[in-house]
């Protein structure tokens, strides 16, 4: 086991500026910053830089002058947003990240840290998903203009170290859930949605909730927390463009999920699959043995604790959310 020691007041003397540091996961990047002792951290947000537009990126980085850029930032959704916005996740994700990097190169920036996808990995990769396999095939479908184009952040961070040896990170975390996610029906992910669907069949007292598919894909989730400390490990600690799988190793299916979930917000209903609706990839489960060898990462909360705090948090800020469909 190799013994971990970060370099003191690692944060305390490094500028660092956190794209996206204004939504789900940034919120939790944010905490963890000011807990480890970080001092000058600069959050953009989207009113004041439209990181799609190359001026607004090059601006931010005058303004915020990191030795640090966390790059979170993207624009991101479910199935349903996939296959609705393909070009617009394709471009904006795209754009954002090669300009990033770039103008991050171009003004010397000590460290880039990429974030990836999950939904760049090949449609059929043998279980558990370890990194080298993530060129092996096309991505799965409905959300491959996005996993593909949050792949390309690893090709640059590649290339950039080979020929210019700027120091880039890239990271792959399955899907997140947990507090403060997004429970808007019409773009948040699988958690989210089905904990405002079963809550709100439990209030109107219907019989039943549709869940997309038929229940068979598995899916593995990583509580945002976690997320959040694997980022922060890798940028204290990793120095190579090999990708890093973020995940908890919790392999469930959707329909299990949707047991779970159906449970913890005393729904109790039934649940219809609708079949005419697309399952996404077959099976997620990843690898995550390179993260505890390269920085020592290993996930803290299992899913079913995870759900729990998740249910309880979107139950004491309903009201928050009652507008959104």
């Amino acid at each position: 086991m190799v013994a971990w020691q970060s370099e003191p007041d690692f944060w305390a003397k490094r500028s660092i500026c956190v794209t996206g540091g204004a939504g789900f996961l940034g919120s939790y990047v944010l905490e963890k910053l000011t807990a480890r002792g970080a001092q000058n951290v600069f959050v953009p947000t989207i009113q004041e830089y439209n990181l799609v537009e190359p001026e607004d990126a090059k601006r931010m980085l005058d303004d915020s002058d990191p030795d640090i850029v966390i790059h979170l930032a993207a624009n991101v959704g479910g199935i349903g947003a996939n296959q609705s916005h393909p070009a617009e996740f394709f471009y904006d994700n795209l754009i954002m990240g090669v300009h990033l990097m770039h103008e991050s190169w171009k003004r010397g920036v000590e460290k880039f840290v990429a974030i990836g996808t999950v939904c760049a990995y090949p449609k059929f990769t043998p279980i558990p998903f370890k990194e080298d396999s993530i060129w092996d095939g096309y991505p799965e479908e409905t959300n491959a203009p996005y996993g593909l184009a949050k792949k390309m952040l690893l090709v640059q961070s590649q290339a950039y170290r080979d020929q210019y040896d700027f120091n880039s990170i890239f990271l792959v975390p399955v899907n997140l859930y947990g507090p403060r996610d997004n429970f808007n029906l019409k773009t948040s992910h699988v958690i989210p949605a089905l904990i405002r669907k079963a809550l709100e069949a439990k209030d109107r007292g219907d019989k039943e909730i549709v869940v997309w598919g038929d229940g068979s894909p598995t899916r593995e989730f990583l509580f945002a927390e976690d997320a959040a400390e694997g980022i922060l490990l890798a940028t204290e600690r990793y120095n190579n463009s090999d990708p890093v799988n973020l995940g908890s190793g919790e392999e469930i299916s959707i329909k299990n999920l949707a047991e779970n979930i159906v449970d913890l917000t005393g729904f109790n209903g039934k649940l219809r699959w609708d079949t005419s609706r697309p399952n996404g990839q077959p099976r997620r489960a990843l690898d995550t043995s390179r993260a505890k060898e390269r920085f020592g990462f290993e996930a803290q909360v299992h899913l079913k604790e995870g759900l729990r705090r998740t249910v309880e948090w979107y139950e004491q800020h309903r009201k928050d959310h009652i507008s959104e469909k």
